[in-house]
């Protein structure tokens, strides 16, 4: 697959494009700021009753609603989330997008388990940023960028290609990298590594650590600082070195100590449920179930939220996190 950095990245079939970005979530703030300043035609789509539409206006973007946006728009990005993306499309973008018009997504979830199926004259592309919206922006406005994935899935247009190169070069990506996939391929990626290694996994590793401390005897706060607070140095020097990188700057006690005991808790147990997990997602199994919930109003996933929250661990940081005012939530 293709590789693309800024000087390969053609821009000029966005200079005469109408760019309406759906939502103004993290991804869609950062998106459409990087396209305005830019200097690309962009603007944002909002509900009436949106309540980021002053922050858009204050962010100098004109703001639009959605039905005047879906006539308007060339190219309509989504960034609302995928499970109001299939509503919006057949309620109001479908009906009313010009002919050839291109959809973008920054995820290909939608498109690949079916629930967009989009006109065939419409061009549906992806460019899914590697980071989240603040690290969009934040090393766009440093001259930098984060990599992104990008994809088409149907090139009603003929001119597919040029234009989702042409929108990750808008965004700074070019500046990190540009990768080729497919919507298959970065769903599938994307969700197993959420849930084996970035949310699930490394979440229930660290309660599952602290909770051994804490049945051993050990003190809640220095559980906590070992087992949770240590993790940001450990990721800090794997995302700038590497993973051989990283142990070769620790110490040769904790390098030791990972080399014998890293295998036995993350060992073949843990890699037949990785297996299971990405088997789920490339059957369907996964998407059945997300939809169950999600129309049981997420039921399920709530209560998880409220007894992650009322676990030691959160307690106890946030009393600690409290004397570190550097800390704070954003």
């Amino acid at each position: 697959m293709s590789t693309w950095y800024d000087q390969d990245l053609d821009r000029s079939p966005l200079a005469d494009c109408a760019i309406a970005v759906f939502g103004y979530g993290a991804q869609g703030r950062a998106q459409a700021r990087n396209l305005l300043d830019a200097g690309f035609n962009v603007r944002v789509a909002l509900r009436a009753d949106s309540s980021s539409r002053e922050r858009a206006e204050a962010d100098g973007l004109s703001v639009l609603s959605l039905e005047a946006a879906a006539e308007w728009a060339d190219m309509a990005v989504m960034l609302v989330p995928d499970g109001e993306q299939p509503a919006l499309y057949q309620s109001v973008l479908a009906p009313a997008l010009k002919p050839g018009a291109a959809l973008i997504f920054a995820h290909g979830y939608a498109v690949h388990h079916g629930h967009i199926r989009a006109r065939e004259d419409l061009d549906v592309l992806m460019v899914a940023p590697l980071g989240i919206g603040e690290q969009v922006r934040a090393t766009f406005e440093k001259g930098a960028g984060v990599p992104a994935l990008v994809a088409v899935a149907q090139d009603g247009s003929g001119q597919a290609w040029s234009r989702v190169l042409a929108y990750a070069g808008a965004g700074g990506h070019g500046r990190a990298g540009v990768i080729e996939t497919t919507f298959a391929e970065e769903t599938e990626t994307d969700l197993f590594a959420e849930q084996a290694v970035l949310v699930g996994g490394m979440s229930e590793l660290i309660r599952n650590a602290f909770e051994t401390l804490v049945e051993a005897g050990y003190s809640e706060e220095v559980a906590y600082f070992c087992c949770l607070h240590e993790v940001k140095l450990i990721a800090d020097l794997i995302h700038t070195r590497g993973i051989a990188s990283m142990r070769e700057s620790i110490s040769e006690v904790a390098d030791y100590g990972a080399m014998r005991q890293g295998p036995r808790i993350i060992g073949e147990a843990s890699r037949q449920a990785m297996r299971q997990a990405l088997q789920e997602i490339r059957s369907g199994e996964f998407d059945r179930r997300l939809q169950e919930e999600q129309g049981a109003g997420f039921t399920i996933l709530n209560e998880s939220r409220v007894a992650a929250r009322s676990h030691p661990i959160e307690t106890v940081g946030r009393r600690l996190r409290a004397n570190m005012p550097w800390m704070k939530e954003k």
